[in-house]
């Protein structure tokens, strides 16, 4: 039988901390088991001799020693290595679900929620200076406060409907400035109209007036909102 093994202490069945004398005693079974006037096989005794001419020498011995433990801690190292490796492929993978996620989250937000509170909100805001216009020719004409009182009527059922939509879904973690911003248009609009409804119920001026500027506010705030959501859509 031959030796398939290169290490020294693994030739001579050593432990690395074995003694010089357990060196020599295990060399000299090795070489009269093995020796090839006693029918041994000449590789084998190549190798024993080999072991303990490393083995027996101090300096030689010590520097096997470190060069076996640059060799293993290079070895661990390139294991930790390929852990880590993996890990950061792991988790790069994650990221990339989890991004997609997001994206998906944002999209069937703005679909759902944005989207129809905008359209709904140009149905309030854009007729209102054109319904403000006719009633100014004679606020005091049944037909035309009418009119008025039936824009602000259909005006208040869209609100009700966008507060619903609103509170359908909760505004992703992303964009949490832009859902808060949002709030705040649909605050002002409500607060505006509540005004204009105090107007028609007793012509006080005030009313009337601080209700056209808070729409006035609230139309700025939502073409603001428009653009944010293009760069929101570009980036």
């Amino acid at each position: 039988m031959t030796f398939m093994k290169t290490d020294p202490y693994e030739i001579l069945g050593l432990s690395p901390t074995a003694n010089t004398a357990e060196i020599k005693s295990a060399y000299r079974k090795l070489v009269k088991k093995h020796h090839p006037d006693k029918g041994g096989d000449p590789n084998n005794i190549i190798k024993i001799n080999a072991a303990w001419e490393l083995l027996r020498d101090p300096e030689n011995r010590l520097a096997y020693n470190q060069t076996k433990r640059q060799q293993v801690s290079v070895r661990e190292e390139a294991n930790k290595r390929g852990v880590r490796n993996a890990s950061a492929s792991h988790a790069a993978k994650v990221a990339k679900v989890q991004a997609a996620a997001e994206d998906h989250s944002l999209l069937h937000w703005f679909e759902t929620v944005y989207s129809p509170i905008d359209r709904l909100l140009g149905q309030i805001i854009n007729p209102f200076s054109s319904q403000l216009r006719e009633l100014s020719a004679d606020p005091y004409d049944d037909s035309l406060m009418e009119a008025f009182c039936l824009y602000l009527a259909q005006s208040q059922k869209r609100l009700e409907k966008i507060e619903l939509i609103y509170r359908s879904m909760t505004t992703p973690t992303s964009i949490r400035g832009f859902g808060l911003s949002l709030y705040h248009c649909l605050s002002q609009v409500k607060d505006a109209f509540n005004e204009l409804e105090r107007y028609t119920m007793g012509y006080v001026d005030s009313y009337l007036h601080d209700g056209r500027e808070m729409l006035r506010e609230a139309k700025k705030r939502r073409e603001r909102l428009k653009d944010e959501r293009r760069r929101l859509q570009t980036s």
